[in-house]
């Protein structure tokens, strides 16, 4: 074992998938010689060659359909699109083409690849640097959408995506990668930043795809989240003073519903916490499914805490960001009935 941050963990996997596996290489905007603007694919190149890590031109959509023509003849792709805003030109070639090929060639092709993006703020990136775009992948059928939390979480999931035999979308937040901000801004960030360091695991592992993880176990509400906002729910939870299950889903597609619908049955509250606009956001189908399946289990109406329904501002990051307080108040809402 080996205590890492989540970048570290990241280049890990990477590294391990490489000298595991003559199929799978990397490529996307800076990710070779630069080793990625994050440096999770540094020294990379350095260590494998220019032919399994290299840079490609800043155009989202040719790295996407560069990467499906590989994946159809049998290569694995790791591609990264150097923040989650920018992956839209490439929309049309995820829905179209990957999230379609087994489907449209009766299995006789697919597109095992993995698209890395860093998402969601924290690091006041502004509006076109910190949006959370993971429910409008959710949505389209043929792509899973994985979202690790920590360190140990991140090598583990990659790993199993690379493997995975359909495309997968692998949102890192970028408020996870090295924990809290130095300087003048510990003041907001100290004590709910994230995990900055946790032991991993040397080599080969993988956590199954689908599998969400209990963080916390308790019997009085259940906090549904992902992401940096797994996090904040926890400190939200010790502020709030209740007994509840914090539940990671670390992958929005596969759900693990039955995680979800054993939790809410056992408690009968349910609180649901994600970073992205609260209108047609991942939490509305969270909701839907704790209603259909635990109705007459529920002591209260779930709530939903999210970012506001407006771009990403600069100025007030801490305003949009949901953080502890906003929880809390979620929390005692639910409690009060």
């Amino acid at each position: 074992m080996t205590v890492m941050t989540m970048i570290q963990a990241l280049n890990d996997a990477l590294d391990v998938m490489l000298e595991r596996d003559p199929d799978v290489l990397i490529f996307g905007e800076d990710v070779g010689y630069f080793g990625g603007v994050f440096r999770v694919t540094d020294k990379l190149q350095e260590k494998h060659g220019i032919d399994r890590c290299f840079d490609a031109p800043i155009a989202e959509s040719g790295i996407i359909a560069t990467a499906i023509g590989m994946g159809a003849e049998g290569l694995r792709p790791v591609v990264e699109i150097q923040f989650a805003d920018y992956i839209l030109p490439a929309y049309d070639q995820l829905v179209s083409e990957a999230a379609r090929l087994r489907y449209r060639s009766n299995g006789e092709f697919s597109a095992p690849i993995t698209v890395r993006a860093p998402y969601g703020g924290g690091i006041f990136g502004g509006q076109t640097h910190s949006q959370s775009p993971e429910a409008i992948f959710a949505h389209i059928t043929g792509l899973k959408t994985v979202i690790p939390s920590n360190p140990y979480d991140a090598k583990g999931l990659l790993i199993a995506s690379i493997e995975c035999p359909d495309p997968v979308i692998f949102l890192e937040p970028k408020r996870l990668y090295n924990g809290p901000f130095d300087g003048h801004h510990d003041r907001k960030l100290q004590g709910w930043a994230g995990q900055s360091e946790a032991e991993v695991p040397d080599g080969h592992y993988t956590v199954p795809l689908g599998k969400a993880a209990t963080v916390r176990e308790g019997s009085a509400v259940t906090v549904l989240c992902y992401g940096t906002m797994v996090h904040v729910a926890g400190v939200a939870i010790d502020e709030a003073g209740v007994d509840a299950d914090l539940i990671d889903l670390r992958c929005i597609v596969p759900l693990d519903i039955d995680t979800i619908v054993a939790s809410v049955q056992k408690t009968g509250r349910c609180v649901i916490v994600h970073e992205a606009s609260r209108y047609g956001g991942f939490g509305g189908e969270l909701s839907a499914l704790v209603t259909e399946r635990c109705f007459y289990y529920l002591k209260a109406p779930t709530q939903r805490v999210a970012g506001w329904d407006t771009p990403y501002p600069h100025a007030f990051e801490w305003d949009y960001f949901p953080g502890p307080a906003r929880v809390v108040d979620a929390l005692k809402r639910v409690m009060e009935h």
